[in-house]
């Protein structure tokens, strides 16, 4: 009678409006034995240092538990800032949760624009529902004037990646200082994930901007995604209360033991960001002479437009050795994939097998109108 009370009782127990009510993200993660072309990591490795530090691991270091703050104090030195300034995270994904859960209300407005990461979505809705969305146009530029206009009194939030993902943008660095003064009332993130292939940030910013935190990931050029690290970085004030409700031990041991050798390692990441910079280039000459549109990105990815045939392009990719990301789902991106650029080999192999495979599908390029490419322009936001 006890067991069967407490079966009635459990079936009873919902979780809070908010969590049933958010969305989920579930990321196409399983058989990626292919090239990696899908989900913007580094296509190669860390730096040998890190390889090195790893073997160093011993068995009493995995019994302790692991200390975030002399680690700060290193990453704080690197970057030229205090140790008060710095907040290491499980991730970006992390830092964008911990900021939602320090700074929303329920009855807060939060704004971005769209398309962009959907883990913004995730972690906002979970705290209030009240998640306004800015469209970006055909072009996919950053719609500063819109979203200017969409500021208000309610808004406490305000989240911009650049570069943008899944788009390649940048947000002009005065657009973002002007939206952060348009509301001294909000805290401005600005997600610096894909800094490293483009160089544009707002961290000189961090002591005019008060409202400005500015967070970054070691996933990418640093090629450190499985060993999940991010850092959040601005007014030590705002950062108290981000602080506060994360854990003491959010980072492992071994991210926090590889990440001074990896940021000391300097001439690596300039290396393996040089290379996706040549090879970003090289994959949108390729895509002109296919006459395929593409975005012009700013990241180590490429953005293009398929149509119809998305699906069949990115299956049939698989079937040549490579995988991509099917961003159709996103606001505004209806046939659109996405091309990770890594090395010179795994350009070369990604082109390769875009070719091969748009013949088989039989993708003809004339199914858009040719005002649809995107070129650099000088005045562009996209730039």
């Amino acid at each position: 009678m006890i067991v069967t009370d407490a079966a009635a009782n459990l079936r009873t127990i919902k979780a809070r409006k908010a969590v049933l009510e958010m969305p989920e993200y579930h990321p196409p993660l399983a058989g990626r034995t292919a090239l990696r072309l899908d989900f913007n990591e580094n296509t190669f490795s860390p730096s040998p240092r890190v390889m090195e530090r790893l073997q160093a691991v011993t068995k009493e270091g995995l019994t302790k538990y692991p200390e975030r703050e002399p680690v700060e104090k290193i990453v704080a030195e690197h970057f030229g800032l205090s140790g008060a300034q710095v907040l290491l995270t499980n991730g970006v994904d992390e830092a964008i949760h911990l900021i939602c859960c320090a700074f929303l209300d329920p009855e807060d407005e939060a704004l971005i624009a769209t398309p962009s990461f959907f883990m913004y979505d995730v972690s906002i809705q979970m705290m209030t529902p009240h998640l306004r969305k800015v469209q970006a146009g055909e072009t996919l530029e950053f719609p500063f004037e819109r979203f200017m206009s969409s500021i208000t009194e309610r808004t406490k939030l305000i989240i911009i990646a650049s570069p943008n993902n899944p788009t390649g943008a940048v947000v002009d660095r005065k657009h973002l200082v002007a939206i952060a003064a348009a509301a001294p009332q909000a805290v401005l993130m600005v997600d610096e994930a894909y800094y490293h292939f483009d160089g544009s940030t707002v961290m000189s910013d961090l002591d005019a901007v008060p409202n400005l935190i500015v967070a970054r990931t070691f996933s990418k050029a640093y090629g450190l995604a499985n060993l999940r690290i991010g850092m959040l970085v601005g007014n030590p004030a705002l950062l108290r209360y981000v602080r506060k409700v994360s854990s003491p031990y959010n980072v492992n041991g071994v991210a926090l033991d590889c990440l001074p050798v990896a940021l000391a390692d300097e001439e690596y990441v300039a290396w393996y960001s040089e290379q996706v910079r040549v090879g970003r280039d090289r994959m949108m000459d390729g895509l002109r002479e296919l006459g395929v549109p593409f975005f012009p990105s700013h990241a180590n990815f490429v953005l293009m437009n398929i149509g119809p045939q998305h699906k069949e392009l990115v299956s049939t990719m698989r079937n040549h050795g490579v995988l991509l990301r099917d961003r159709s789902t996103d606001p505004g991106c209806d046939g659109f994939v996405r091309i990770t650029i890594g090395l010179e080999d795994h350009v070369t192999r990604g082109l390769e097998a875009l070719k091969v495979s748009l013949r088989e599908i039989g993708w003809k390029d004339n199914q858009f109108e040719q005002s649809f490419v995107v070129e650099a322009s000088d005045e562009r936001e996209f730039e």
